[in-house]
């Protein structure tokens, strides 16, 4: 049967792990065993997906990028250049942990910059924004961007990756889509 996705030859794919169609994997990256990959994904080159990690559709992976296990991504997750995941809280080389893997979930339309770490058992709000070199050490809510080390909240980002100005009755426009957001009690949600 033919593969229903691209795998460069220099990728390795292990037995057991699912790959969603119109998927592309290039160079030099290794699909562990026990991985899900979705539909319509993109990985980088130099990924490491590791067991038990969960891609869903239209996923970007840019270039070295290791998912460690406990990593969940939801649709349409950006992961920039070399971000890095953790998975252990307080890792040491002589001790075993591998029972003590946080979950990090990633949720629909996050966008995670270059160079940033994403410190692991934290969630990364629907569309939230994590600018390039950040150190998310929380939570991050829906729409909101973060900068920094650590990562502080400095404003909120509309779908389309756009930062968002909200006048005095709490509303604000995304420049490129018109699409309408409203601010209430810490909040950011899209009304139309």
């Amino acid at each position: 049967m033919e593969k229903e996705y691209f795998v460069h030859d220099t990728a390795i794919i292990d037995e057991g792990c699912k790959i969603g169609k119109g998927t592309k994997i290039w160079h030099f990256s290794h699909i562990m065993s026990g991985s899900e990959i979705g539909e319509n994904c993109n990985i980088g080159q130099n990924v490491v997906v590791s067991p038990g990690v969960k891609l869903g559709k239209n996923v970007k992976v840019q270039n070295n990028v290791s998912i460690y296990t406990g990593v969940i991504c939801e649709d349409d997750v950006f992961l920039g250049p070399s971000m890095v995941f953790t998975n252990v809280i307080n890792p040491r080389s002589a001790i075993i942990r591998k029972n003590s893997y946080n979950t990090t979930v990633v949720e629909k339309g996050a966008s995670i910059g270059a160079n940033s770490t994403i410190v692991c058992g934290n969630k990364i709000g629907t569309y939230a924004f994590i600018g390039a070199g950040a150190v998310v050490t929380k939570d991050v809510k829906p729409f909101a961007l973060v900068v920094g080390n650590p990562a502080r909240q400095t404003g909120w980002m509309s779908e389309y990756g756009h930062k968002l100005m909200f006048d005095k009755s709490g509303f604000a426009s995304c420049p490129e889509s018109d699409q309408r957001y409203k601010i209430e009690d810490g909040r950011v949600s899209r009304i139309y």
